[in-house]
């Protein structure tokens, strides 16, 4: 298998390419190039998920943010809208998929969140697809954090997250009642107590 040039004029452009195509693999494969180029994010969520919670989520920011001039670029050189060689936008974004998840203790997570991801960037639930008409790297990057968002609501109550994320994904979750059953409500009419003999 030959090993094609990385396009570009300038180095820059060339690293944008090297960067958005998950360092190559997205080039290079003929079948599947954005499920084989996201692959580099199964590598980076593993060392992310080590960290303290504050720098998971720097991180995870500070990705986002790279993820967006990256994918620019590469998409002016590549000279397509959204190029399915550009995989920059997921696996720069999968550490949010894993975000306070004990990846190292229950490895079956990332098979888990590897395949949900590549399924949610499939198909691309509403308004996810919409977003993609943005222009440049901003519209094939805000789909794919719409749609993280989404994945963060519904995770399921048994996987297990960091408490602290936990106690903030629960506004989003819809999960607001408190865990304290002394400060749980009553389900039925609670009953009235009797008025005070005089």
């Amino acid at each position: 298998m030959t090993i094609p040039a990385i396009p570009g004029n300038t180095f820059y452009q060339k690293w944008a390419v090297f960067v958005a195509t998950g360092f190559g693999l997205g080039l290079i494969t003929p079948v599947a190039p954005g499920t084989v180029g996201s692959l580099p994010g199964v590598l980076l969520a593993l060392w992310v998920s080590q960290q303290q919670l504050a720098l998971q989520i720097l991180v995870c920011v500070g990705m986002t943010l790279l993820a967006v001039p990256v994918c620019d670029v590469a998409e002016r050189v590549l000279g397509k809208k959204d190029d399915g060689r550009i995989c920059a936008d997921e696996w720069m974004l999968f550490p949010i998929c894993t975000i306070g998840l004990p990846l190292l203790q229950h490895l079956w997570l990332v098979p888990l969140c590897f395949v949900v991801a590549r399924v949610c960037d499939i198909i691309k639930p509403p308004p996810t697809r919409q977003l993609q008409a943005i222009p440049g790297g901003l519209g094939i990057v805000i789909d794919d954090l719409f749609s993280i968002t989404l994945r963060a609501r519904h995770q399921p109550r048994a996987i297990p997250r960091h408490p602290r994320l936990d106690r903030l994904l629960r506004p989003l979750s819809g999960h607001n009642k408190s865990r304290d059953p002394r400060l749980a409500t009553c389900s039925q009419p609670c009953p009235k107590k009797p008025p005070a003999s005089l």
